[in-house]
């Protein structure tokens, strides 16, 4: 059986996480979906795991979605099993603790994208395209394409792309806020890697913090959520890294954080 999922810790404390089923556009198998949510769990508690970048292998697709051959062959239960997985698979990626990146070099469609809706952060690749075609099948964005897209580039923007099936390039997707970040192909992942390793080199309880107060707050009033910031930032007080951070300023050097 051959590998699907590629993980790779990095010095830096990013991890680089690859889809590999390039002969299939890195399409969402039963096989693959299982292996990257075994690994999604492994790396929630792992302590030297300080950002995550996912990435596609070959240089023209990042994940093309749902595998729709491997689809055809199944029973409608098995499709409801499948769509679950999906979409359960897709929300740990939501779920991790640490910061992510969505490297995404090459296409990203229907489940492709969401799992890089998913992410904290995505980088595109200006000439590649991107776009949620479910509705052109019959169906809808079933991991979370209803819900964040509208939340990332506003109600109108995400009906349209949506309802229309529309593919848009990267350079489209930076200027309507969909991507963080737009470069040509060659320099998606090497740029991803970069923003992952500024955010390594920071306090890890920091930012995890930070996420969930981001994440958690974002979909509340601005009182509850800056109640939940002020729990996230008391998280911070005791820590071993916040004396660290003190140290190294007063001593005019790099800190070292340890994740305690």
């Amino acid at each position: 059986m051959s590998e699907t999922v590629g993980v790779e810790m990095l010095s830096s404390g990013v991890c680089k996480v690859t889809l590999i089923r390039p002969e299939a556009a890195n399409a969402l198998s039963v096989q693959l979906l299982e292996k990257l949510k075994d690994t999604l769990e492994a790396l929630a508690f792992q302590k030297e795991v300080r950002a995550v970048v996912f990435t596609g292998a070959g240089d023209k697709v990042f994940c093309a979605g749902a595998d729709l051959k491997e689809r055809r062959r199944m029973e409608e239960e098995e499709v409801r099993r499948t769509v679950a997985l999906i979409g359960e698979t897709i929300e740990k990626v939501a779920k991790l603790p640490q910061p992510t990146i969505a490297a995404m070099n090459g296409t990203a469609l229907g489940g492709g994208l969401e799992l890089a809706l998913a992410c904290d952060l995505r980088v595109a690749a200006e000439e590649s395209v991107y776009g949620l075609p479910e509705t052109t099948l019959a169906i809808i964005p079933g991991a979370g394409g209803t819900q964040r897209l509208p939340r990332l580039i506003g109600v109108g923007r995400a009906k349209e792309m949506i309802f229309t099936g529309k593919r848009i390039t990267g350079a489209e997707a930076y200027l309507i806020g969909l991507a963080q970040y737009a470069c040509p192909l060659a320099k998606v992942e090497t740029l991803a890697l970069d923003l992952a390793k500024q955010m390594s080199a920071n306090g890890p309880i920091a930012l995890a913090q930070a996420k969930k107060a981001i994440d958690n707050g974002i979909e509340t009033d601005l009182a509850t959520g800056l109640e939940l910031e002020k729990l996230a930032y008391e998280r911070t007080i005791s820590t071993k890294d916040r004396l660290e951070g003190l140290e190294a300023f007063k001593e005019k050097r790099k800190p070292q954080y340890i994740g305690e």
